[in-house]
C-alpha cells in the first residue's frame, strides 16, 4: 500500500513540474524581447522608442551618382520658390541665366523667382540690398560681397568695365533692362522666346525682369587676356550667358564648385562658359 501511495506522489509531482514547464514556455513566447541599456534611464532617449514607431530613412546608394541636372536642381532648390516645369517661360529663362542661383553664401541674396515683373518688384528686391561701389567708377554699384570680390581682383589686374565707368554695366533697374530689351528686340521677339521659339536672342539681351544684373550679381567687362580671367575667377567670377562675351557673374566658388553643383563647361570660340546643364 505505500508503495502505491509512493508511485501516485511521484506521478503527481512530475506532472506537475510538466505543467509548470509548459505554461513557463508559453509566457516566453509571448513576452516581447526587451533589451535593456543604459540609453534607456535617459528619458525619451531613442534607444527607448519602440522600433516600428520610428521613421525608416533610405540608405543613399553612393554608387548611383547624380547626373549634373539632378545636381544642379538640387543646388537652386533652397533659392527658388518652385522650381520651373520644362516649357515653362520661366523654364527657359533658368536655362539661360539660372547659374547664379547654385550660389552657397549666406551673404548672397537671390530673388524667390526667375523673373521679377515689373519696377515695384524689382525696387523691393533691391532696396534689401547691402550695396558696394566698385572702386574707381562713377555710379557702378553690386551686392557687398561680389563688389569687394571684383575691387580685390581689379586691384591685381587691370580689368576695365565695358563702357570704362557707368552704371549700367553694373546693377540695373528694370527700366534699364526693359530701354536694352527695346534696343534689340520687341513684343514679338518675347512673344516667340515665351513660346520656345526663339532663344539665340537670350545672348544677346534679357528680356524684361530677367537679367542677373537686376540682381547685383553681373557685370559687363572689357577683357582681353586669359591672365585677367584667371583672376576673375579665383576671385570667384564666371562667364555663364553663352555668346555675351562682356557678361560675368559673381558665382562665388570655384571651379571645382561649379562642377560638384552641376554646371557645365561649354567653350565657344575659346571662351570658357559655365551654364546650367538644363
Amino acid at each position: 500500500m505505500r508503495l502505491i501511495v509512493k508511485k501516485a506522489i511521484y506521478i503527481f509531482i512530475s506532472i506537475l513540474v510538466i505543467c509548470i514547464v509548459v505554461a513557463i514556455t508559453r509566457i516566453n513566447l509571448h513576452q516581447p524581447n526587451i533589451q535593456t541599456s543604459n540609453a534607456c534611464n535617459t528619458v525619451n532617449s531613442p534607444s527607448c522608442v519602440p522600433s516600428d514607431s520610428v521613421p525608416i530613412s533610405p540608405t543613399p546608394n553612393f554608387n548611383i551618382p547624380q547626373t549634373d541636372k539632378e545636381r544642379f536642381l538640387s543646388a537652386i532648390a533652397s533659392h527658388l520658390s518652385n522650381i520651373p516645369q520644362p516649357g515653362s517661360y520661366e523654364y527657359i529663362l533658368l536655362k539661360a541665366y539660372g547659374a547664379v542661383f547654385i550660389n552657397q553664401l549666406t551673404t548672397v541674396k537671390l530673388p524667390s523667382n526667375v523673373l521679377l515683373n515689373n519696377e515695384q518688384e524689382t525696387q523691393t528686391f533691391q532696396n534689401n540690398l547691402t550695396m558696394v561701389k566698385i572702386e574707381g567708377t562713377n555710379d557702378c554699384y553690386l551686392q557687398a560681397i561680389a563688389a569687394t570680390a571684383l575691387n580685390q581682383a581689379r586691384s591685381q589686374e587691370n580689368i576695365p568695365l565695358k563702357s570704362g565707368y557707368g552704371s549700367g554695366d553694373c546693377t540695373r533697374t528694370f527700366a534699364t533692362n526693359l530701354r536694352f530689351w527695346h534696343k534689340y528686340a520687341n513684343q514679338h521677339t518675347l512673344d516667340k522666346v515665351k513660346q520656345g521659339q526663339e532663344t539665340a536672342i537670350l545672348s544677346t539681351v534679357a528680356p524684361p525682369g530677367a537679367s542677373q544684373h537686376l540682381w547685383g550679381l553681373a557685370i559687363d567687362l572689357r577683357i582681353s587676356n586669359q591672365q585677367q580671367r584667371k583672376t576673375l575667377n579665383e576671385y570667384g567670377w564666371f562667364q555663364t550667358v553663352v555668346n555675351d562675351v562682356p557678361h560675368w557673374t559673381y558665382l562665388g566658388l570655384t571651379e571645382s564648385d561649379l562642377v560638384n553643383l552641376g554646371l557645365v563647361n561649354r567653350v565657344e570660340k575659346g571662351i570658357s562658359y559655365w551654364v546650367t546643364p538644363l
